[in-house]
């Protein structure tokens, strides 16, 4: 049986729930399997398919052994369990291909033996043809197939547990094959040495290759019925294990081919057995056949395990491969059938030529996976005509899109220019992502123009598409220089000289060339030297001085009067060889990218004397070169042999040899240095290591010359139109023209006298489309001829065309309708052609076929006379009779291509009481959010007028449940502007007519069509010009080249309205009013045929029309604008300057300067001035007097255009103006010297300080400024350098003391200005204000802090001023000051509050507000809580610790640090002590309590006094002494030393060290 079909291997199955996980599971084991087996079965194929007879006669005698030796089997079963299980595969799979190969007519020598589960291949597959001899030929019965493997034909989806027992029964027959196998490989290999036993049975072969047919089927019999006898087993075993009651889908009955006639029915049966029931598909051409979407065509049945597929009324187009798929819980399984319908003879369908596209039936080819298909290969989002520029990147692509498409199998893309195969190079490198293919060129050259070609081919099948590459020359380095050559090419190496060519540009840079230099490079260097100190005119140059087998690549570069232009490509590298020593020697690249050569020489060989060589010829001759060829000497010998050249001047005939010291090795030579316009003959001589020959015959007489003439000019230029921006070229070639390069066109636009190339790489052939043409231009064009020796002279210049579309037949009319049908007669409707062809459409053509049971017949007209409307009525039809039918567009250039066939309608009377459907629906004026629907009526108007219409609309996406209405009363007009569309969305419409009956059935759709307002759409423009008159205009840039302008008003056409006049020319129209009414009220729309629903419209309502007609009268009767009117003001000497502004005002515009009616001229009192690009006139007067009061006019006149303004000056407002000037006049005086720019002022600083403050301007260094308050001079500690222009004075902590008029005075030589403020009173007032204020907005935020005495809140501010205002409040109640609770500032930065003794009720909220006079600013705090008690807390701390310091026992005085006494001398000490209660004291001497005695006695009294006595002191009193006093409040100590000193001592330390004086008391 057959594996799975490859899309189910690679592809989920459709129904994927009918597949559940086991039987995935089971398949992808299956799959391992298969795929482990693979490489057997692919390396015993060919094995199989030529198997002999003999083999086979083999393999039967293994099944009769297999059979009756059991022990045999066993033995042979448990030695090969494993490789049982591979070969049982292979057996599986080579049953399958047989069987499919069988059932579709395939011959053993055409069956495809395929591993359906190994990787897919691209390529087909085919078994190779079997080879018998005559024998076998003879002795293989008719009608016989020699079977490639007949084992048991058992489909096993997975490995079960059970299998191990059908492994074993077929394990002696794989083990006998494998052995057969072996032994034709042995068979095969002659050379091999072969046992007796295999001697033997090499002779048993040949015996059964005699045998006759008989035997052959006596033996077949015999493996059939060792066949059926495995299978019984196989059934026993899997009755005895419940495991094997599942197994895999077996067609019992496959479906059988079929070839039908037209018109009949075909049904196709098979019966499928498994278990569980297998679930059968149906597919056609690999798609599962839907019966629901095509019905009565194809009926499927399941009945007691046979399945069938009715098709009826076959037609051409069901001609397909049909598969029935069976499928279940243990695998899948097809089987194929092909059903061919064929059509009578003589009988044509020709719609399906008239469709647009084909619509022929699939043809079936045979791909790589054995099915057949049809590849439909289409192009989208394809690359158009290109322009580029040289040294530019481009690319070129296109979208493939296949179908069917088939995974891992990829297509064939292949590039091509100019029909040559593109290959990827370092210019150009062609991509295939998979579904794009493109072609990127990393740097453009020249020779990359021509025509590119994408060809994708798919099997058999492919498509391919063409644009035109056009490469501009790259800008010049030097202006005026010619353009690069292109094509250089190394047509001719030798050892000594390589001959290289190239193609002349087709831009010379406005002078002629005179000539090219050629360049060359060793490849693997960057190193250029040019070749030719002289330019060369022959595009071909010899290229000498070459190190023999190195590699060259050569550029060329033109040259003309101006200059020299830039290179060309390079050329390919060619290396510097003699063609026989390359032919003779061994070479290989020493390194890929430089391509240089290492030569080794043979060892030559001994040789005779050589004879003359033949055949010599001069094959090319120039004037800076000769070339000569030859045919190497019959006598040669069997050595090499070189070659001598030898010349002969005529004038002297004396023969000299030219390459004496470099023989040439191969029959090719050429020479240089001849003398041009001298005549030479030319002789060879060949030479070996026997001597030199006899010269060959001496060649004719060569003129040293350019044998190649230029070619003559082509004639007879004729341009014909293509597209709207090309044109066609043709034109008679150049006679007699040898070695034609091709040509170049060149185009003109007429009138401009510049040319310009229309090709930069020559064409050959005498017609070339030129692109990149503007549209609507008129353009002449000229061609010349090129090749080698130069470019022709150019052509006469062709006649002038018009760059436009050509003209062709128009598009197929569509959705054709029934509009109305009567008894005998029908009524039909239809849509325009997409396309006009460039044309108007001048009628339509109808054509209609009765179809009798579904089988239509043949065409007939059904109009004589072409129909100008897209509706037409057909008479003398039958009634009840169905119909077909088609419509064909007419314009000058033909009639187009047929329609579609339209569906079938009835001809019968319609006795409906409602209208029937409008037709003709089109919308215009598509923007973003609106667009114009349009309709005619309906045909059948039904029992009574149609009264109005309704507007249906949905999105184009949406179901037909959808739709909803866009207007609620019937539309009495047939159009609408539909509003309210969302942008980018795609919408359908429909239009239903409505009469007394009802509503009829609706029209066809219209659309779809997105909302969207496309880039560049314009809108109706109104105009009025000078003389009133009003138009309508519109333009458009999208205009196809056979566009016209069509005028409507309410969309109905205006061609023949006698209140307007229609104008268009080029892209522009407009519509004139003759006199505009009420009458011309209406919506205005323009349409541009040609184009995809370009149009716009305008309303005229009663608003606008008024608006207009005033407009017009404003035109008609125009004035001069007024931007600003007449006003004065007074300049900067006190000057007057009367002025006003115009809107615009044109040179001719002249003003009348009017004073009190009296006309007024420039002279010393007046001064005019106008500014006519501004619009701004001016009168100036010195000096406003008294007899200047009046009035002011100025009178303008520009053209037909009039204007005045008027200005009085009278009473108060002249004298104030006169004041105003007189003011600014001294300001002007007194701004000739020092002076202040601005006076005075104050400003408050950040820190609270006053700052006075000044700008002065036209100062010196010689400037003083002096400050005064109260007539007294301020000393100033700075002096001012005037380098800002600001002059200040800062008075910190500004208070009432500071109050006063101050004044700052400038002066200097040239004068003096003075600036007073004064700051008294109110100004004072308003400055301690701002003063306050900005103290108030310095203060921080209040504070808590606790005391000795209680808590006091405070808060800290710049400086504290009395006239700012404190005032506190607790919770919200302004606070009485007491003894306990006081208020205050200390150090006139901390303003407080403080709470002696605070108690609970003391908590709350805290406001102090300052009040600058104006405005309180307050501060908060929230004294109460956590944060009352914690300022308690600490209070009750402080508190008891200044207690304890008021009353802590402490020495108040009294006693000194030191104390110096002489010997024998008596200490007292007294010092006070308090402390409350009294404290106690006691002594210390060093450290040490020290008592009271009669040599210190130390006494205590009154609680307040201590006194320390020491008599007659001696040394042993001196040390450090302390008194200590204390009580419970706390203790202090105090020390002091007391020092005791000798005189004698004393007396003799006096000269070291000064002596001390004594404190004692």
């Amino acid at each position: 049986m057959m594996s799975l079909p490859f899309y189910q291997k690679l592809h989920e199955h459709y129904d994927r729930s009918y597949r559940n996980k086991d039987l995935r599971t089971a398949m992808s084991q299956y799959y391992e399997q298969e795929k482990k087996s693979s490489a057997i079965y692919t390396h015993g194929s060919t094995a199989y398919s030529s198997r002999s007879l003999a083999a086979h006669r083999q393999e039967s005698q293994a099944f009769s052994q297999a059979s009756s030796s059991s022990a045999s089997y066993l033995q042979q079963a448990s030695q090969a369990t494993t490789e049982s299980s591979l070969a049982s595969a292979v057996s599986r799979k080579a049953t399958s291909a047989y069987d499919y190969g069988y059932s579709h007519g395939l011959t053993d020598s055409s069956l495809m033996l395929e591993d359906y589960s190994s990787k897919l291949s691209p390529q087909m597959k085919r078994a190779k043809k079997i080879l018998l001899s005559g024998e076998e030929k003879e002795n293989l019965p008719s009608d016989y197939m020699v079977p490639i493997f007949s084992g048991r034909q058992v489909h096993v989806s997975g490995i079960t547990d059970t299998e191990e027992e059908r492994i074993k029964e077929a394990a002696a027959y794989i083990a006998q094959r494998n052995l057969l196998a072996s032994e034709e490989g042995i068979t095969t290999s002659k050379q091999s040495t072969v046992s007796k036993q295999s001697l033997s049975t090499l002779h048993q072969e040949e015996v059964f290759e005699k045998k006759s047919r008989k035997v052959a089927i006596r033996e077949k019999a015999e493996r059939l019925s060792l066949r059926k006898t495995l299978e019984e087993t196989e059934a026993f075993h899997r009755k005895m294990n419940e495991d094997h009651l599942l197994h895999a889908p077996e067609f019992v009955i496959k479906p059988r081919s079929h070839t039908v006639w037209e018109k009949e029915n075909v049904k196709l049966h098979c019966s499928v057995s498994g278990w569980p029931a297998p679930r059968v598909t149906w597919y056609k051409n690999q798609v599962p056949i839907n019966v629901h979407a095509n019905p009565g065509k194809y009926i499927i049945e399941s009945r007691y395990g046979m399945h069938t597929l009715e098709i009826n009324k076959c037609d051409f187009e069901d001609t397909a491969q049909y598969r029935a798929s069976a499928m279940n819980a243990k695998g899948e399984l097809s089987a194929y059938a092909s059903v061919v319908v064929k059509r009578y003879k003589g009988e044509f369908d020709e719609t399906r030529f008239h469709a647009g596209a084909s619509t022929l039936p699939l043809s079936f080819a045979v791909t790589p996976y054995g099915y057949a298909s049809k590849f439909d290969i289409h192009f989208d989002d394809k690359f158009d005509v290109s322009f580029g520029r040289e040294g530019e990147t481009l690319s070129l692509g296109c979208r493939v899109v296949i179908t069917p498409e088939i995974k891992h199998f990829q297509p064939e893309i292949q590039w091509y220019r100019n029909g040559i195969p593109v290959s990827s190079s370092k210019w150009v490198q062609p991509h295939w992502s998979g579904d794009r293919a493109t072609l990127t060129f990393s740097h453009l050259n020249k020779e990359d123009e021509g025509l590119y070609t994408i060809r994708v081919r798919m099997g058999e099948y492919y498509e391919q598409y063409s644009a035109y590459v056009f490469v501009r020359d790259g800008d010049a380095e030097i202006e005026g220089a010619p353009a690069s050559p292109l094509d250089v090419v190394c047509v001719d190496a030798n050892k000594d000289y390589i001959i290289v060519t190239w193609k002349q540009p087709a831009v010379d840079g406005g002078s002629p060339i005179l000539g090219y230099f050629i360049d060359k490079c060793e490849v693997g260097t960057d190193s250029w030297s040019q070749c030719n100190d002289t330019p060369v005119k022959f595009a071909r140059f010899p290229v000498t001085g070459l190190l023999e087998g190195r590699s060259y690549i050569f550029r060329v570069r033109a040259v003309n009067k101006t200059g020299i232009g830039l290179p060309s490509r390079v050329s390919e590298p060619a290396a510097a060889l003699d063609p026989a020593e390359k032919a003779r020697l061994r070479s290989h690249p020493s390194a890929p990218w430089t391509g240089q050569i290492i030569v080794t020489e043979e060892e030559p060989r001994e040789g005779i004397v050589p004879g003359p060589p033949t055949d010599l010829s001069v094959t090319e001759a120039t004037q800076s070169y000769v070339v000569l060829s030859w045919k190497p000497p019959g006598q040669r010998g069997h050595e090499g042999i070189l070659y001598f050249v030898e010349k002969c001047d005529m004038e002297t005939e004396n023969w000299q040899r030219v390459n004496t010291e470099l023989p040439v090795k191969s029959p090719r030579f050429a020479l240089f240095d001849l003398t041009e316009g001298k005549s030479y003959r030319f002789r060879v001589r060949c030479s070996n290591s026997a001597g030199v020959g006899e010269p060959s015959e001496a060649t004719e007489v060569t003129v040293v010359g350019d044998k190649l003439d230029i070619p003559k000019a082509p004639g007879n230029i004729i341009p014909s139109r293509n597209t709207d921006t090309s044109v066609v070229v043709s034109w008679e070639e150049s006679k007699d023209a040898k070695e034609l390069v091709g040509y170049y066109i060149e185009s003109s636009v007429v009138g401009s006298g510049k040319w310009e190339p229309c090709n930069n790489n020559p064409v050959k052939g005498p017609r070339f489309t030129c692109h990149g043409l503007a549209t609507g231009q008129s353009y002449i064009f000229r061609v010349r001829a090129v090749n080698a020796a130069g470019l022709s002279e150019y052509s006469q210049d062709s006649e002038a065309i018009e760059v436009k579309a050509a003209i062709a037949a128009p598009s197929p009319p569509y959705d054709i309708t029934c509009l109305e049908s009567f008894r005998d007669s029908m009524v039909l409707g239809w849509k325009q052609p997409d396309k006009s062809g460039g044309a108007e459409i001048t009628g339509y053509y109808v054509n209609y076929r009765e179809v009798i049971d579904g089988v239509p017949g043949k065409w007939r007209e059904a109009n004589i006379k072409a129909v100008s409307e897209e509706a037409y009525k057909i008479s003398n039809l039958k009634e009840n009779t169905v119909y077909q039918f088609q419509v064909a567009a007419m314009n000058i250039a033909g009639l187009g291509v047929p329609s579609a066939v339209s569906e079938c309608f009835k001809c019968e009377e319609w006795t409906i009481a409602v209208p029937g459907p409008p037709h003709n629906l089109k919308y215009s004026e598509v923007r973003k959010t609106s667009l114009v629907l349009q309709w005619k009526p309906p045909i059948h108007s039904g029992r009574t007028p149609v009264t109005g219409y309704f507007v249906d609309v949905k999105e184009a996406n949406a179901k037909d449940d959808q739709w909803r209405g866009l207007n609620e009363a019937a539309l009495t007009n047939k159009y609408l502007k539909v509003q309210g569309l969302q942008e980018g969305v795609s919408y359908v419409f429909r239009v239903r007519a409505i009469n007394q009956a009802g509503v009829g059935k609706p029209s066809d759709l219209a659309g779809p069509v997105v909302a969207e307002t496309r880039p560049g759409t314009k809108e109706l423009v109104v105009s009025v010009n000078d003389d009133g008159i009003i138009s309508l205009n519109f333009e458009c840039d999208q205009m196809a080249p056979n566009s016209e302008f069509t005028w409507s008003k309410d969309y109905v056409a205006t061609e023949d309205s006698a209140r307007l006049e229609v104008e268009s020319k080029g892209n522009k129209t407009k519509i004139t009013f003759k006199e505009l009414g009420m009458e011309d009220l209406g919506i205005y729309s323009c349409d541009v045929t040609e184009t995809d629903g370009i149009a716009a419209s305008y309303l005229i309502d009663e608003e606008e029309l008024k608006r207009l007609l005033a407009l017009s009268q404003e035109h008609k009767f125009p004035t001069v604008a007024v931007k600003s009117d007449l006003a004065v003001e007074i300049l900067e000497k006190g000057q007057v300057r009367f002025w006003m502004q115009a809107e615009k005002l044109s040179g001719n515009a002249k003003v009348n300067y009017v004073f009190n009616e009296k006309e007024v001229f420039e002279g010393p009192k007046y001064k005019m001035h106008i500014d006519r690009n501004t619009g701004i006139i001016e009168m100036f007067m010195d000096k406003l007097l008294d007899e200047d009061e009046g009035t002011y006019t100025f009178q303008l006149q520009d053209g037909r255009a009039t204007g005045h303004s008027t200005l009085v000056l009278i009473g108060d407002v002249y004298k104030n103006l006169q004041k105003e000037a007189e003011f600014q006049r001294q300001e002007w005086i007194r701004k000739q010297g020092p002076h202040f720019a601005e006076y005075l002022s104050w400003e408050v600083t950040g820190e609270c300080n006053v700052l006075l403050k000044c700008k002065v301007a036209n100062i010196k260094k010689e400037t003083h400024i002096l400050w005064y308050k109260d007539e007294r001079e301020i000393s100033v500690d700075e002096k001012h350098d005037f380098k800002d222009g600001i002059c200040t004075l800062l008075i910190t902590e500004f208070s009432k003391k500071d109050a006063g008029i101050y004044e700052v005075i400038l002066k200097d030589d040239r004068g003096k200005d003075k600036s007073r403020l004064k700051l008294v009173d109110e100004a004072f007032q308003e400055l301690m204000t701002e003063v306050c204020k900005k103290i108030a907005l310095s203060a921080s935020d209040l504070k808590i802090q606790s005391t000795a005495e209680g808590i006091r809140l405070y808060s800290l501010v710049t400086y504290y001023l009395d006239d700012l205002k404190v005032n506190w409040s607790h919770n919200g109640t302004a606070i009485k000051y007491t003894d306990r609770v006081k208020s205050g500032v200390t150090g006139e930065q901390q303003i407080w509050l403080q709470i002696s003794e605070p108690t609970p009720n003391d908590q709350g909220k805290y406001v102090m507000e300052l009040f600058d006079g104006k405005t309180g600013h307050q501060k908060t705090v929230d004294l109460s809580g956590q944060d009352y008690e914690e300022a308690y807390a600490e209070f009750q701390r402080l508190k008891q610790a200044a207690i304890a310091e008021k009353n802590r026992a402490r020495v108040v005085g009294g006693l000194p640090d030191v104390v110096t006494i002489q010997e024998g001398k008596t200490l007292n000490l007294t010092c006070t002590v308090w402390g409350d209660p009294t404290p106690e004291i006691s002594w210390l001497k060093n450290e040490k309590s020290l008592d009271s005695d009669d040599h210190c006695n130390l006494r205590f009294e009154a609680g307040k006094t201590a006194f320390f006595t020491v008599t007659g002191v001696t040394t042993a009193d001196s040390g450090k002494y302390g008194l200590v006093v204390k009580n419970k409040y706390g203790s202090e100590t105090i020390d002091f030393t007391i020092s005791v000193f000798i005189p004698e001592e004393e007396a003799r330390m006096a000269p070291a060290k000064p002596q001390k004086g004594d404190k004692s008391k």
